[in-house]
């Protein structure tokens, strides 16, 4: 996995002689060296820890002029010779010499960089110059390099100089799938000369020939791709004599769709990526007859062909995990294998190709990266940096810093309960602390250790994730992640020493795979965490031979070399790992294999620990538990670089296919030694295109047996922008990472940062135990029988049951029985008295510990919604039940209700669940989860109150009981609501209420239903007055039960904030229902809204609206603007004097000099009302100029 972090680099480059081609010819990376061709020139540059130019050629106007620009070229993977075909169609062949001139950067130790020089050796016409035609890329091995040819031939020059002709490829001898009816249609008796599947496909122009436009070769696979203008793409095999010969070369079959662009190959993976016209790669897999395995695009995340033009070019990671597409007309993108998009530079907007921009440069995308489009791009060697040039840009080279993940993928150990993404000098550690938000942090290595042994190179965290071992390119370093403390080596020569190729923990020592570079031999090193020195090593290993994968669980050591040949070594510590004892530690080889086979090599092999009963280990009645825990694994899974996953038995030697298109997995049974882990009814879980797949062991006699395993689980199909690293097992959710951008004004590209995502699997988790408590199987039996002879009877009943036609004698070894019950085996006394084990109670358990976790709720609404889903879809089929212990039957939807009623949570998951199915369905689902409609309303008013949460439970309430039923709980709701002052809910309920019950009287309309006098039951009781007021108020005439019952609730709550001068509550009322509240004040004119006196009045006003906070004064203001519509003069003056509106106080009491003469002197008489004599006086100064004025 690969996960780009931090802000891209640019890699300046010299200008040439402004030539009239603006792209960059050439740009390959080999051995830590960048070679960058340019039109006019060339520059070789360190892509080491430092960017350093080590040397140029630059070519004169009077060669460019006479031969022309640099048109293709090729690096020799030797790196001595570069080759260039100009536009004149002239050879120029340069020598790269390193000279003895080291660089200094900085610090004590050399850097190991020398400067280069690049001279002129040949320079030559090629034979065809004068035949108007034109060339493709070129490859090469060591001898020769071929290119391709505009007629359709390819041409064949040598290191030398020497031109060995064209030649044109023979008819493919098969087709792949998808050209097989083109290549029936074309057979058209051509000449043998000619590949009637290449040559002789009509092109638009109609004409027979078809140019060359791209060659992959992989020396390692002996193939070479050729593809073709015309779209169609051949694989050939090439011989052992190399390009030479044109006999050589053998055209074995076409592939693509028809429409390629160009190609690449992975050689270890052995998957070829094809890029089309569409703006879609297509993966082959070409150890398999070519077949498609998948395809890649952007078109799901809203991007079509249109948007970034068909793919340019395609570069694969070093270790084939995953590739780089650039795209002709916008930025660039890497995928994993299976699929997963983890980095684009192209902004997500939209999720449609309606919604994505149009390819132009706007403010939205002027600092996007690789806007103009890609035409080039090189991983370095390690994989932590990708090199990519822009679409007619001669200027700078574009470089983004990636990390990677910790697979479990060679001799190197994993821990899932610790996410790291290392990148090349520093490392990305998932901070899961807190579930809820995932952080990363970065954590530099320490520089006295990094600049000498860049780059990082291994890492593994300890069983517990809190120590990080850390290799670069020599020696090894530890990170204490509690006291954030690193450990090094003391003496820098022991360190330098080392030349880690893999590193394992082994409880609190570290295992270091050791290259000797002088003996060229392999060896293990064990060293304790507490001190790296020579004189505390416990211990060496010499190996055989350099190993392919390593492995290590408790106290045993996998180690596998090539071809296929395992041996297991178990390590015996005498004495205590501490600083002040020398405790000694012993290898000895406990078991060999050696085991021919023809699949591919192993890219990860992890021990399987047996797995028992839980209820077995719980009770711990055997005083030898801890030792068969501790004993040797009999068992390991194997990836293979093809993606097969396998278990093998590591007694008789034989491999059991899983499944495939895997990229990694994590061993989770036996791993976690905590009381409160999760997934311990878990085997094992793997990734791949198909998302996550659980495994769990089966209930048979083989717990790994592969028709028995419940293994696929659709539900934890992770988005495909998430990668997932690893686990978290006391939370019980799967940590993934994808990428994020973030944008400044200060800078031209944007950050990337990985951000950490948590996925549960507890739903999952929980579903195994309720389908397992369906199951009467003897592995979930309750033994009566002493311990040993318990799991005797246990394995010799699973053994009989498994292979009914194999006798039962006591001489018949047991299939996988433990050891210490082989002497029990011979004892046949003991009787059988099985009683079937219902395992709803483990999976309460389970839900019980997990009821703290975050995102709780989330799961157990997810597993009600999936068995729900399930039974929906097995509604016409019979339901698998079983009988319970008093012989009723109880479906999985039945047992899953049972599990989640025990949680507050129960009525919310259950409505959550309805609101996202088909209302046909409600009726099973509540059979199974109850009919409770109190309850429903009593939650409904005791939760969070969310707008959607209360609707869904007014529909659950009127499938279940009717709408007469509904419409009551919703008054109910109403003045629930109205009681705890969320108004913008009541709001909505009024509207629910209006809107549903004039649908339900017109629905009744002519039904001889009694509904009026069923809601007439339903009503509030309002107090006598206010009904009297409301018998005599025109707006009621005529109004239906409904209407007028919501106006009662409505109008009491009024009545209850205007009696206690709740203004502020009673404008957000007002303004979350809609109330009336004109009408309401003409007709409490002398009711609730009445003032007794102005004093109190203002006073008591003023205290409860708190006329110092903004939010007051326009509540005041909105109140003024109402009581100034109805003329209610005494709320008037009192607002006006709060609020100071000095315009409003002239135009009343300029008309009324009475209310002027009661409202001064009530203001001059108070000493609280003080404050409010400078207005006073500013209205009898104003009132005084306007009476002199009508006087005049």
């Amino acid at each position: 996995m690969y996960m780009a972090y931090g802000w891209p680099q640019v890699i300046p480059l010299e200008q040439g002689l402004c030539p009239t081609s603006e792209q960059i010819v050439h740009l390959k990376l080999v051995n830590r060296l960048l070679l960058v061709v340019a039109p006019s020139h060339m520059e070789l540059w360190s892509c080491s820890q430092h960017k350093v130019r080590l040397g140029r050629y630059k070519r004169d106007s009077d060669s460019i002029q006479r031969e022309g620009e640099n048109l293709k070229a090729v690096w020799s993977p030797d790196t001595k010779f570069i080759a260039v075909i100009t536009s004149s169609f002239f050879l120029h062949i340069f020598k790269v010499h390193y000279t003895e001139k080291r660089i200094q950067i900085g610090g004590k130790q050399p850097s190991g960089l020398f400067l280069a020089t690049i001279s002129l050796l040949l320079s030559e016409q090629v034979p065809f110059a004068n035949e108007d035609l034109t060339v493709s890329n070129i490859v090469s091995d060591n001898k020769h390099m071929l290119l391709g040819l505009s007629d359709g031939s390819l041409y064949t020059i040598s290191w030398k100089g020497e031109f060995c002709g064209a030649f044109e490829l023979d008819s493919p001898l098969q087709d792949s799938d998808e050209v097989n009816e083109l290549s029936h249609s074309l057979d058209n008796g051509v000449s043998s000369r000619v590949a009637p599947g290449v040559v002789s496909t009509p092109t638009q122009d109609g004409s027979l020939q078809s140019a060359v436009i791209q060659l992959e070769l992989s020396l390692l696979l002996r193939l070479l791709f050729v593809v073709y203008a015309n779209g169609q793409l051949v694989l050939c095999s090439v011989s052992k004599k190399g390009l030479k010969q044109a006999e050589s070369i053998k055209a074995e079959k076409r592939l693509g769709s028809g429409d390629s662009v160009c190609a690449s190959i992975a050689s270890e993976q052995q998957i070829l990526a094809v890029g089309t016209s569409r703006a879609i790669v297509e993966l082959y897999d070409v150890a398999e007859s070519a077949s498609l395995i998948r395809t890649v695009s952007l078109y799901d995340w809203g991007y079509s062909m249109d948007d970034t033009g068909p793919v340019s070019c395609i570069a694969w990671t070093p270790d084939n995990s995953a590739f780089a597409i650039g795209w002709k007309l916008r930025g660039l993108t890497v995928w994993s294998v299976s699929g997963c998009r983890l980095m684009s530079t192209i902004r997500q907007i939209g999720l449609s190709s309606v919604s994505s921009p149009v390819v132009k440069t706007n403010q939205d995308c002027k600092f996007e990266p690789m806007m103009g489009g890609t035409s080039l791009m090189q991983w370095d060697e390690y994989g932590y940096r990708l090199y990519a040039i822009e679409e007619r840009c001669v200027e700078r080279i574009v470089s983004f810093s990636f990390g990677k993940c910790c697979l479990n993928r060679g001799v190197s150990g994993t821990t899932y309960v610790r996410q790291v993404i290392y990148g090349e000098d520093r490392l990305l550690i998932v901070q899961s602390e807190e579930i809820d938000e995932l952080k990363i942090l970065h954590l530099n290595l320490p520089v006295s250790y990094i600049s000498q042994n860049w780059p990082v190179q291994h890492v593994v965290a300890s069983k517990d994730g809190m120590y990080l071992a850390v290799a670069g390119l020599h020696g090894l370093i530890l990170y204490d992640i509690r006291m954030k403390k690193w450990r090094m080596f003391g003496d820098i020569s022991q360190e330098q020493k080392i030349q880690c190729k893999g590193l394992l923990w082994l409880g609190k020592i570290v295992v270091v795979c050791n290259y000797v570079d002088s003996s060229n031999t392999y060896e293990l090193l064990f060293y304790p965490r507490y001190h790296l020195d020579q004189s505390s090593l416990l211990g060496r290993k010499t190996l055989l031979a350099k190993p392919m994968v390593m492995d290590v669980y408790q106290d045993y050591i996998l180690v596998t070399y090539r071809p296929f040949d395992v041996h297991i070594f178990h390590v015996k510590l005498s004495g205590e790992l501490t600083p002040s004892k020398t405790p000694q530690l012993q290898l000895s080889t406990v078991r060999e294999l050696s085991i021919m086979t023809a699949k591919k090599h192993p890219s990860a092999m992890r021990f399987i620990p047996d797995q028992l009963p839980r209820e077995y280990l719980s009770k711990n009645d055997i005083s030898s538990s801890s030792d068969l825990l501790a004993r040797e694994p009999a068992r390991c899974l194997i990836l293979r670089v093809n993606g097969e996953l396998s278990l093998l038995d590591l007694d008789d030697g034989r491999e059991r296919e899983l499944t495939d298109s895997v990229e990694l997995f994590w061993v989770t049974c036996g791993q976690s030694e905590e009381k409160k882990n999760l997934i311990e009814e878990v085997s094992w879980l793997d990734y791949g295109h198909r998302g996550m797949q659980v495994w769990y062991p089966s209930p048979g006699v083989d717990p790994f047996k592969q028709e028995d395993f419940l293994q696929l689980d659709p539900e934890l199909e992770f988005d495909r922008e998430i990668y997932p690293l690893g686990l978290l097992p006391n939370a019980g959710v799967v940590v993934g990472v994808s990428q994020r951008m973030s944008f400044t004004s200060g800078t031209e590209f944007p950050c990337y940062e990985p951000s950490p995502q948590a996925q549960t699997i507890l739903h999952c988790l929980l579903r195994h135990l309720l389908q397992g408590s369906n199951l009467a199987l003897p592995v979930n039996l309750i033994w009566s029988n002493p311990p040993a002879l318990q799991l005797v009877n246990v394995y010799r009943d699973l053994r009989d049951l498994r292979d009914p036609k194999v006798p039962c004698t006591m001489s018949t070894p047991v299939l996988n029985a433990p050891s210490f019950l082989h002497d029990e085996m011979q004892n046949p006394h003991g009787t059988l008295q099985p009683q079937v084990r219902d395992k709803s109670e483990e999976a309460l358990r389970l839900a019980q510990l997990s009821a703290e976790k975050p995102h709780f709720s989330h799961c157990l609404e997810w597993l009600l919604f999936t068995v729900f889903d399930a039974d929906i879809s097995r509604q016409n089929s019979n339901k698998s039940q079983v009988s319970g212990p008093k012989g009723r039957t109880i479906s999985l939807l039945e047992k899953t209700c049972d599990l989640i009623k025990n949680f507050p949570e129960y009525l919310d998951v259950v409505v959550s669940v309805a609101r996202k199915t088909d209302g046909r369905h409600w009726a099973d689902l509540f059979s199974a989860a109850g009919r409770s409609t109190d309850s429903y309303l009593r939650n409904a008013s005791n939760g969070d109150g969310t707008e959607l949460r209360l609707a869904t439970y007014l529909l659950v309430i009127a499938k279940l009981e009717g709408p007469a039923v509904s419409q009551y709980c919703a008054l109910r709701l109403l003045q629930a609501t109205l009681d705890e002052s969320l108004y913008e809910l009541a709001g909505e309920l009024v509207r629910f209420l209006l809107r549903s019950g004039r649908e339900y009287e017109q629905a009744s309309t002519d039904s001889d239903q009694p509904s009026s006098k069923i809601l007439g039951y339903f009503l509030f009781r309002s107090n006598s007055r206010k009904q009297a007021s409301e018998s005599k108020s025109p707006s009621f005439k005529d109004q239906s039960a409904h209407i007028t019952s919501v106006k009662n609730i409505l109008e009491n709550h009024a009545n209850y904030l205007m009696s206690g001068k709740e203004l502020s509550k009673l404008v957000a009322f007002v303004k979350g229902t809609q109330f009336d509240l004109v009408e309401y004040l003409q007709r409490e004119r002398y009711g609730c809204a009445r003032l007794e006196s102005f004093a109190s009045g203002l006073e008591l006003i003023g205290e409860k609206l708190e006329m110092g906070t903004l939010q007051s004064r326009l509540d005041a203001e909105f109140l003024l603007a109402h009581m100034c519509s109805v003329k209610f003069k005494e709320w008037i003056v009192v607002l006006a004097t709060l609020l100071r509106r000095y315009e409003v106080l002239f135009d009343l009491f300029r008309h009324d000099n009475r209310l002027w003469t009661a409202y001064s002197a009530t203001l001059q008489s108070q000493p609280a009302f003080a404050e409010y004599h400078d207005l006073l006086q500013a209205l009898e100064e104003r009132l005084l100029c306007s009476e002199n004025l009508g006087e005049k």
